[in-house]
């Protein structure tokens, strides 16, 4: 578990981010009462789809710092909040301004933005102006989070 910590930081420090290959800039939104409310896509977001970013280390994965009740992942953070149970504490509009913009609700986190392209610090040249994670993959995240309801 202490391995994903200190990958991500490498990562995080190193390049910024490791961007999806269709990351764009993004949209404009607005974070409204703790909320971006309107998906980002026309398209639903897919918890399975959701679930595989949130495993894939190509990019900064969740695991890193956050415990997910995923059984066939040894290795999970514990530098965030473990995130079983989430979908029963937060609404899709709140989960999508935490993914976007971490540092709205916490100026001190050490959270990525995942759909910020502007104040960011040390990004690496072939990164700037594009997201980490696509419009879409943050709505099949969202997805994803949702479906971890508390039992």
């Amino acid at each position: 578990m202490i391995w994903r910590a200190v990958i991500g930081s490498c990562l995080l420090m190193a390049a910024g981010f490791v961007s999806s290959p269709q990351a764009q800039t993004p949209a404009t939104y607005r974070i409204e009462n703790g909320e971006v409310p309107a998906p980002l896509t026309a398209e639903p977001g897919n918890p399975a789809r959701g679930r595989q970013t949130v495993r894939d280390m190509t990019h900064v994965t969740c695991l890193i710092c956050h415990a997910l009740p995923i059984p066939e992942e040894p290795d999970h953070g514990e530098i965030g909040p473990p995130l079983a149970g989430i979908g029963s504490r937060y609404s899709a509009g709140a989960l999508r301004a935490r993914l976007m913009d971490p540092k709205a609700f916490n100026p001190e986190s050490i959270m990525p933005a995942y759909f910020r392209t502007d104040g960011l610090n040390r990004v690496g040249a072939e990164f700037r102006g594009r997201t980490i994670y696509t419009p879409q993959q943050i709505e099949d995240v969202v997805a994803y989070l949702l479906s971890l309801k508390e039992p």
